[in-house]
């Protein structure tokens, strides 16, 4: 496998596992415990019996808590000191065989990346938990596991074009959180004076 290709699934992955960690390990694992894909550098290690069965028992809880909105908020924050984490171990992982000084820089970038979709999506939660209709925060739910699944298995065929994907993705978030987090500012200031008015 090429650099280009590794930096693919390295940086991927970590942007994925800010998103959903236990679906992209547990899709990925199962790819490669297949033989569908060949990981590169110690990813591999992801197809393990004991891994895949943590990642799927955890998914099954997140499929369930990201669908209330109050425990959905809660599991995000706790998720920061894991997701994140996990991104840049991915990341330095599918650099296992190359120098540590790649590793150390792919941890590094690993980390950025899973804290920055790691960021957008619970800001945007956030922002959707704020509504009291279950609706929205179910429908996103939905689609961000739809959108692990498939980009999980574009990375594991094209890893090129999901690095790609990544780096689109990071340009955008510089622009767009800033944004939601302002709005988000604006709106839990508004609503001690919405509650002094009417009391």
């Amino acid at each position: 496998m090429n650099t280009l290709s590794t930096l693919g699934f390295a940086m991927g992955s970590a942007w994925l596992s800010g998103i959903n960690l236990y679906a992209t390990v547990f899709t990925l694992g199962l790819l490669q415990r297949f033989h569908l894909v060949q990981l590169p550098g110690d990813l591999s290690r992801i197809s393990d019996t004991w891994v895949l069965a943590i990642a799927g028992a955890m998914y099954l809880i997140q499929f369930i808590a990201d669908k209330i909105p109050a425990i959905d908020s809660t599991w995000d924050a706790i998720h920061t000191f894991i997701r994140i984490p996990a991104g840049a171990i991915l990341a330095a992982s599918a650099f296992a065989h190359f120098d540590p000084a790649i590793r150390i820089a792919a941890l590094l970038i690993g980390g950025g990346v899973a804290l920055g979709s790691h960021g957008t999506k619970a800001t945007v939660r956030l922002a959707a938990n704020t509504s009291p209709e279950p609706f929205s925060n179910i429908a996103l739910s939905l689609s961000e596991d739809a959108l692990t699944f498939a980009s999980t298995l574009l990375m594991a065929f094209h890893p090129v074009i999901i690095l790609a994907v990544v780096i689109v993705f990071v340009t955008l978030s510089a622009w767009f959180v800033p944004k939601i987090v302002r709005t988000l500012a604006r709106l839990f200031r508004r609503a001690p004076n919405v509650k002094s008015a009417t009391a």
